[in-house]
């Protein structure tokens, strides 16, 4: 009897402290920080994520999943509780993606924000944040139509390489190596020709730059010519040019003719008639020298007496002795 109340006593000991050491374990490990309550919703698949679950922001683990379950209320729609620390700063811009550890395939909740920064999410308990698709379960998702498009390029490569494509492909291997081999005949033949070729591009280029330069030299001509002609016409056309010369030359001749006409040719009218008279004078002198040479010593005879005057003869009557 003393054996076994012995060991009743040691293993009641044993389990004594074999509950002091976890109620231990459990004070010392446990979380005294501040948590607050979100909901992340989204039609995502989250397979293999489990409660506990680490939840991360960028990386740095800030809480822990605390329930997994579908959304009553929106058919199809899943709802993940998480509890995250009192001074994680996120945002009305932040979602939350399902991420995977390693080659474990533990899920895990990731945490980020927008490319737009948004301001302060409101710490009311049960705040939802958008659970939105991840790499893999966009990968997914997807796989059947990557599996399908691969399966599609499978077939048309098994197309490509049927027989009678496969001649065709030969036939083209073929001809693209006569058309190398025609290629470099014909690059043989250039290394060839090139000195010739470019002697004669050598004797252009020289023929061009000749031609530049008289082309050239016509151009200055040309410049100088119309700097010449626009010189002429501004001095034809400017203030005392040949035009305004030439405008008052004629005003000038305009007004020496009305000069001559006024004053020079009465003038000469009268000297004119002068001259007239005295020729006229001159004749009845010389007719009178003519008819009586001696007048020039014995003056002018005096005139016949006319009718009435002493001595007056009517013509054709005779004297008497």
């Amino acid at each position: 009897m003393e054996n076994k109340s012995h060991a009743l006593a040691a293993g009641a000991f044993v389990l004594l402290m074999t509950a002091l050491l976890i109620s231990a374990a459990i004070w010392l490990t446990r979380d005294t920080s501040a948590l607050t309550v979100y909901e992340l919703a989204g039609r995502v698949n989250v397979t293999g994520l489990q409660p506990q679950a680490t939840v991360r922001l960028r990386g740095v683990p800030v809480g822990k999943v605390t329930a997994i379950a579908l959304d009553p209320q929106v058919v199809g729609q899943v709802l993940v509780r998480i509890a995250v620390a009192d001074q994680t700063p996120l945002t009305s811009s932040s979602f939350a993606t399902l991420g995977f550890q390693g080659v474990t395939g533990l899920a895990f909740i990731q945490l980020d924000d927008g490319a737009v920064p948004g301001t302060a999410l409101d710490a009311t308990p049960g705040t939802r944040i958008p659970l939105r698709q991840g790499l893999m379960s966009k990968l997914t998702d997807q796989g059947e139509r990557l599996l399908m498009q691969l399966e599609q390029s499978v077939q048309r490569f098994n197309q490509l390489l049927a027989p009678d494509n496969q001649q065709t492909l030969f036939t083209a291997i073929s001809q693209i190596g006569q058309a190398a081999t025609e290629l470099q005949q014909l690059s043989a033949q250039a290394r060839q020709a090139w000195p010739a070729l470019a002697q004669d591009g050598r004797d252009t280029l020289a023929t061009i730059k000749v031609t530049s330069k008289r082309v050239g030299d016509s151009a200055d001509e040309a410049r100088a010519s119309a700097r010449s002609f626009r010189l002429v016409t501004e001095r034809m056309y400017g203030p005392g040019g040949t035009l305004e010369k030439l405008a008052t030359g004629a005003d000038i001749l305009v007004a020496t003719g009305q000069t001559l006409r006024i004053n020079t040719l009465p003038s000469v009218n009268q000297a004119v008639l002068e001259a007239a008279r005295t020729t006229h004078q001159l004749g009845d002198l010389t007719q009178t020298l003519t008819d009586n040479p001696q007048a020039i010593l014995l003056g002018k005879p005096a005139p016949p007496p006319g009718p009435g005057e002493p001595g007056f003869t009517a013509p054709g009557a005779s004297s008497k002795p």
